[in-house]
């Protein structure tokens, strides 16, 4: 996946994923006042926006105060468009606030054989130049040039390079694709969902995700999965990359 150095659902189930995402959409016709009633029932319910389409203030860049790179907003997304000229790979996106056991859901699409990633348990130091370096990640990427392509590690949904899915549940490049994601570290138990369908669960702790890692390419990585409490993060991996409705519930 990478060359570069070091190198809601609401509480009802999955089965209201879809419709919990589109909920936070603002319809054709919907006033301003039924838009904000439908943010304040999704709180009411712990769901919190991440990104709403508005703003960028839950966000900043990795080991930045501010946001740096070619992130903008654009039709209430959240786009990355890579110059040629910038540094790619280090405009990564993380959030202020840091979380533990957390569920996540978005929307997101992807530019053809494009490449891209959701991280969680981002541990952030000077010594570690990317998130990549130490924290999970949620596969989001395109491989339409390679009809045979059949890597579960590195298929979207997968938590890269450790374990995948059993079958590809991704759209097309262009088009939008649902993701969500479950990280209870008190229960041990991670889960991704892609467009409805649940790919795999997976420990996310203690001896059992210990045993994953060792089995994959992070297994001497010094401060790889090091934290249970750190940030979210969007990748910047020089591909244009799309986010939408971006919220987060916590976990007691």
């Amino acid at each position: 996946m990478r060359n570069y150095m070091y190198s809601i659902i609401c509480s009802l189930g999955i089965i209201m994923t879809a419709s919990c995402e589109k909920s936070v959409e603002k319809n054709p016709g919907e006033t301003d006042k039924e838009s904000k009633e439908q943010k304040s029932q999704e709180l009411e319910d712990g769901w919190v926006y991440l990104f709403d389409g508005t703003n960028l203030d839950a966000w900043r860049t990795y080991m930045k105060d501010t946001i740096t790179g070619e992130w903008e907003i654009s039709d209430r997304a959240l786009v990355y468009r890579p110059h040629p000229d910038s540094a790619h790979g280090m405009n990564n996106l993380i959030t202020r606030k840091k979380y533990k056991s957390f569920e996540l859901a978005l929307d997101w699409k992807i530019e053809k054989d494009g490449n891209s990633g959701v991280f969680y348990g981002i541990l952030e130091d000077e010594k570690y130049v990317v998130p990549y370096m130490t924290a999970p990640e949620v596969q989001l990427r395109d491989y339409s040039s390679d009809p045979n392509f059949d890597d579960k590690l590195q298929m979207s949904g997968a938590i890269f390079g450790i374990v995948g899915p059993e079958r590809d549940a991704a759209r097309p490049a262009g088009e939008w694709n649902e993701l969500f994601v479950s990280i209870d570290r008190t229960k041990n138990l991670g889960r991704v969902v892609m467009n409805g369908v649940e790919l795999f669960s997976y420990p996310v702790r203690g001896k059992e995700w210990q045993k994953l890692v060792e089995a994959s390419k992070f297994k001497d990585w010094e401060g790889f999965s090091a934290t249970e409490v750190g940030h979210i993060g969007l990748q910047d991996h020089a591909h244009e990359v799309w986010f939408r409705n971006i919220r987060v519930k916590e976990l007691k």
